[in-house]
């Protein structure tokens, strides 16, 4: 998705907000007219990063990767996992209840040891809510937990909101 040549057209129909959309295998960004060049360029490149991300999802099995990891770790099954592009502050989430997990879209697009360690922390919570000394023990049979939560410290310290 990403080697998608870009189109930004200006539309002066709009005023505050922006989209895109793939079409005839270009990469269309409809921004308002008039915006600072800086400020069209920063969006462009959010959006464009936001279709990337999304096109990279639809690439990995989440129901698999979740049952797989879940068996090979001891932990339990969700009853659902999805990818959420309304993660914008946290890496995954999980109710408890429900069963459900949900995991950030910016996911996508970083290693799958990294994804891995962020589908099991939210695996865990569905036999430990709290991130006690259980909860520890059952994130730390993964042997890549340690690196992968530093790696994602890093990408949060480098990252902008949004």
């Amino acid at each position: 998705m990403s080697d998608l040549p870009v189109d930004v057209v200006r539309s002066k129909r709009r005023k505050r907000t922006a989209s895109a959309y793939v079409k005839e295998g270009r990469l269309k960004v409809m921004v308002p007219f008039g915006l600072a060049p800086d400020e069209e360029a920063l969006l462009v490149d959010g959006l464009v990063a936001r279709v990337n991300r999304k096109a990279s999802s639809t690439e990995v099995d989440l129901v698999r990767r979740a049952r797989d990891l879940a068996r090979k770790y001891g932990l339990s099954e969700p009853t659902r996992i999805q990818w959420s592009d309304r993660q914008v502050t946290r890496w995954g989430s999980c109710t408890a209840a429900e069963r459900s997990i949900r995991i950030s879209s910016r996911l996508a697009s970083m290693p799958g040891w990294v994804l891995d360690s962020v589908i099991i922390h939210e695996l865990a919570h569905l036999d430990e809510p709290n991130h006690g000394p259980r909860f520890k023990a059952l994130v730390g049979r993964y042997e890549l937990s340690e690196r992968a939560k530093g790696y994602l410290m890093a990408m949060s310290e480098g990252r902008t909101t949004g």
